[in-house]
């Protein structure tokens, strides 16, 4: 079964033809098979993208690298990712969605299929990069699938926010299902599912056609050669931020270079874009107040969502618990999420943005400071109330951000949705990579302080000390009988205490540094609002008196 005939392609320099009239409602049936391949779809490209920042331990062993290489799987995922998805609009909107969704996933599906053949690491980075390129039109496929199920009317309401579900459980799932799947099978389980998935992907497209769109040459020479930059600056920063942390900033001479190229590159991309006619970006739009202000709230929540992301996963991996110990966390974590996607998407209206905006960062930030007073005997379930908590302020904040976002850019024009889905996805993706980055960072700096703190306190000639090395040593006194020897290794026992204590007060200033930032952003919430009612006030009053007048 193909579905509906592809799309009818216009005559080239010609504006695409009207829009056809609005079709009936989906029959319930078949708009449930549009939202499960939506769900398919999201899970498929998110099991992708997370599987190895998941299971980096796992991976180490079967392609024999150390952990600072098994990072360059993610970075050569992420560096064609990241900025992918700015082309495939137009190339979707000139030779057809149809096309465009069997290419796109017959592709993905090679690559994936390829990934049970690899047994060495340069092999696995180059297909990683491959499988970035293919995996990208699967996000914009399970947003287009999960609109496709809805009226006009509620696809900026209920459509968005379940697709953003979506993209959201990918993470959770991932660290849930990872470790029976590597007991089963060791990482070939990994890859097994994801050819399983892709497989499933490829079929959902072929059953359940997207409405065909009309077709137009938008496509420009100049647009090919502004995207070359704009790839190479976006890749060179995911894989600055991906790998800065491991390699750290300022010590590899390839970091700085990198970040050269980065900058000269969008520089040069920016150059051409001003000077165009039709600029395959409009950077002048982007520069505005109002978009960098939704630029600058997009940053924000996906810098507050790191908590969950990389700062509490980093917290438990510190302390020892492996991700079958954490199942139960993240089925915490999933099903707050979803809770909080059907939530969103039950009293998401125009005009209540700034009402569910509060609720998601109150309960961000209460879910961050708990998590702030952990200790080295804090475990999962301590947890599970804050990470729900985090999680579904996630869940209720973006929809109504994006929902709002994207209704700004179409009261500007059609045009400006390219430049819209750009600030969408470098503040998502990039944005995510940063998040990571900047407290993973800020944590590494913070244990290095804490651990200075509490080394000065530790001195031999303290009796509290001194007892304390003479308990740890006590274990080996019926091994080692030298009297130095043993000291020496009381007090290595000591040191390493000394250091776990130190990233448990590390990680703890992330969580309290989170809950700041989100207590910060409701205040500038509140502030605003209050702003915004005063001067309609304001404006009405000045109207109702030159009425009287």
């Amino acid at each position: 079964m193909r579905g509906t005939e592809d799309e009818a392609k216009e005559p080239a320099g010609q504006a695409p033809a009207a829009a056809p009239p609005t079709p009936p409602p989906m029959a319930p049936s078949r708009a449930a098979a549009y939202m499960a391949a939506s769900t398919l779809l999201a899970m498929t490209q998110g099991f992708g993208m997370n599987l190895v920042a998941a299971n980096i331990p796992q991976l180490q062993g079967p392609f024999g690298a150390t952990s600072a290489e098994a990072v360059w799987l993610m970075a050569a995922y992420m560096a064609p990712n990241a900025s992918l998805s700015i082309a495939l609009i137009k190339i979707r909107n000139q030779y057809g969605l149809r096309h465009f969704a069997e290419l796109g996933i017959a592709v993905f599906l090679v690559v994936t299929v390829l990934h049970m053949f690899i047994t060495d690491l340069h092999s696995a980075i180059v297909l990683r990069f491959f499988a970035g390129i293919a995996a990208a039109p699967l996000s914009s496929l399970g947003f287009l699938y999960m609109l496709e199920a809805f009226t006009p009317a509620r696809k900026l309401t209920i459509g968005i926010s379940l697709a953003l579900t979506n993209i959201g459980l990918a993470a959770p799932l991932t660290r849930i299902i990872s470790p029976p799947l590597i007991e089963l099978g060791n990482v070939r389980g990994l890859l097994i599912l994801e050819v399983a998935l892709s497989m499933l992907s490829f079929a959902a497209i072929y059953l359940l056609p997207l409405t065909p769109l009309p077709r137009a040459k938008v496509i420009e020479k100049l647009d090919i050669v502004s995207y070359f930059f704009i790839a190479i600056g976006f890749g060179s920063g995911a894989v600055i931020l991906v790998t800065g942390r491991t390699y750290w900033w300022m010590e590899a001479q390839w970091i700085g270079e990198l970040s050269v190229v980065m900058i000269v590159a969008l520089t040069i991309a920016a150059v051409l874009e001003l000077n165009r006619e039709k600029p395959l970006i409009d950077l002048r739009w982007l520069v505005s107040r109002e978009m960098l202000h939704f630029a600058a709230v997009l940053i924000l929540f996906r810098l507050m969502l790191a908590e969950q992301t990389a700062v509490a996963g980093n917290f438990f991996q510190i302390m020892g618990l492996q991700n079958d110990q954490l199942i139960g966390l993240y089925s915490v974590v999933a099903l707050a999420t979803a809770a909080g996607g059907l939530l969103c998407a039950a009293i998401i209206k125009p005009g209540r943005e700034p009402g569910i905006h509060m609720v998601a960062l109150l309960l961000i930030g209460v879910g961050a400071f708990l998590d702030s007073q952990a200790t080295n005997l804090t475990r999962p379930e301590q947890m599970y109330l804050s990470q729900a908590m985090i999680a579904a302020g996630g869940s209720l904040f973006l929809p109504p951000a994006i929902a709002s976002g994207f209704t700004m850019a179409l009261r500007k024009g059609p045009q400006y949705i390219l430049s819209f889905i750009v600030v969408f996805l470098v503040t998502q993706s990039l944005g995510g990579l940063a998040g990571s980055a900047i407290f993973g960072s800020f944590i590494t700096l913070r244990e290095k302080f804490h651990s200075n703190v509490l080394a000065q306190a530790m001195t031999l000639t303290d009796p509290l000390v001194a007892a304390r090395v003479s308990q740890l040593s006590a274990a080996y006194s019926h091994t080692i009988t030298d009297a130095a020897i043993l000291k020496a290794e009381g007090v290595a026992l000591l040191g390493q205490q000394v250091t776990r204590e130190a990233n448990v007060l590390a990680h703890n200033d992330a969580f309290f540094v989170i809950a700041l930032l989100a207590v910060a952003s409701a205040a500038a919430l509140a502030i605003h609002r209050i702003y915004v009612h005063i001067r309609e006030a304001s404006t009405r009053a000045g109207g109702e008196a030159a009425v009287e007048g």
